[in-house]
């Protein structure tokens, strides 16, 4: 399937998903990620804030969790630029303030910036993914943009509430292939 066939399948999908659902899944995807990736040593986290309107991942737990037992690891969030097209990366902490951008997505309203370049590990959101690292996000390109300027050993790791499809059809060089994917059932990784 194309991305704007499985965008639109697992939209559908991700938005049937019950509250219930959301928070069970949400909470199992959080206990699988620290069950399978060590996070000594990573000095920044990036990783979203759930849109709530697309009923994505609910990522506290995580936040919560790496506040609590990796202070050292300073934990970051998108902010979409004013000209809409790319992504800076800013500080979000428990007392973080923060707006709802033109997109209904919860950002910080202030923070300090860090640099693609000097993230250690991304937790990116999906609607589906393949077996081969590809993606298919939201369609607008964010993410692919920022994942290229991030260092080659840096961890990229997406989170998901379904299994893997057989294969995105239309992948090209501007999707960037990620390292793993975290399931509520399964952590899968990706291997060149």
């Amino acid at each position: 399937m194309t991305k704007s066939e499985l965008r639109k399948l697992y939209l559908q999908k991700q938005k049937a998903l019950s509250p219930e659902e959301r928070a069970e899944k949400s909470r199992l995807i959080a206990e699988r990620f620290f069950a399978s990736f060590n996070l000594t040593g990573i000095r920044y986290l990036h990783c979203f804030i759930a849109l709530e309107k697309f009923n994505e991942i609910d990522t506290l737990p995580i936040f919560q969790r790496v506040w609590r037992d990796h202070p050292d690891t300073a934990t970051l969030v998108p902010r979409i630029e004013p000209e809409g097209s790319n992504l800076s990366h800013l500080h979000f902490k428990a007392d973080t303030e923060l707006v709802r951008n033109s997109w209904e997505i919860s950002e910080p309203a202030h923070g300090t910036r860090v640099e693609p370049g000097r993230i250690d590990m991304v937790l990116a959101p999906l609607l589906a993914f393949d077996a081969h690292g590809h993606r298919a996000g939201y369609g607008k390109g964010f993410y692919d943009r920022f994942l290229a300027q991030c260092r080659p050993d840096c961890m990229k790791i997406g989170l998901s509430y379904f299994p893997p499809v057989a294969e995105i059809d239309d992948a090209d060089e501007h999707d960037i292939a990620l390292d793993a994917f975290v399931t509520p059932d399964t952590t899968y990784r990706i291997t060149p």
